[in-house]
């Protein structure tokens, strides 16, 4: 499974802007797919999960500003995000991986087996 992300890297303050992974190669019916973001010096952080059934997940500390979603084939998924502020600057990772059980964490990126090569959104005054 390969994972390309896609969306525009540079934005204003207070601008949404929609991010999209698009997986391609063998396909599983039924999967977990998630969006992370990773500043310089710090630990890759879980924003969004989605499953095949379109259960999304949110960390606490997006506060509604972000929204996970995927297209009818399960194949891409978006993360929209509004009113965007200078700490939401990082490289933002998409990530897959076969269905979760009951005991894994969404948020936890070692939770997930295909990455993608991620997408630096920037976020300026």
């Amino acid at each position: 499974v390969q994972l390309v992300e896609s969306g525009v890297g540079s934005v204003r303050t207070g601008d949404s802007l929609t991010l999209s992974c698009t997986a391609t190669g063998s396909e599983f019916n039924t999967r977990l797919m998630g969006w992370f973001r990773q500043v310089p010096g710090k630990e890759r952080e879980g924003l969004a999960s989605i499953d095949s059934f379109g259960t999304a997940k949110y960390s606490d500390s997006l506060k509604g500003r972000f929204t996970i979603s995927q297209d009818h084939t399960g194949n891409s998924v978006y993360l929209q995000m509004h009113n965007l502020q200078s700490e939401d600057t990082a490289m933002y990772y998409c990530a897959a991986r076969p269905p979760c059980s009951s005991r894994c964490l969404p948020s936890d990126p070692n939770e997930y087996n295909y990455w993608g090569v991620g997408t630096q959104v920037t976020v300026s005054s």
